[in-house]
C-alpha cells in the first residue's frame, strides 16, 4: 500500500494512507527510509510474523494461567 508523508514534526512523521477514506497516522521519523521528506510517496508493506505471533500467544497464555492460579 502507498502512503504519503504529509508532514514531519520533530521526530514524528504524519503519513496519509492513499485509500478512501484517507486515514492519517504517525510513525517515528527514525523508521522512515533515509532521505525521506514531506511529500514523498512510500510503499508500506505489512507482513504477518507467524513465529512472533505464536510466541506472543504463548506468553499471554502463560500469564493468564499464572493469574488463574492466584
Amino acid at each position: 500500500m502507498r502512503v504519503t508523508i504529509d508532514r514531519i514534526e520533530e521526530d514524528v512523521a504524519v503519513l496519509l494512507l492513499d485509500v478512501e477514506p484517507v486515514r492519517r497516522f504517525t510513525l517515528p521519523v527514525a523508521l522512515l527510509p533515509p532521505g525521506s521528506c514531506e511529500g514523498d510517496v512510500l510503499t508500506l508493506l505489512l507482513e504477518r510474523d507467524e513465529d512472533e505471533t505464536r510466541a506472543a500467544r504463548a506468553r499471554s497464555a502463560g500469564f493468564i494461567a499464572r493469574l488463574r492460579q492466584q
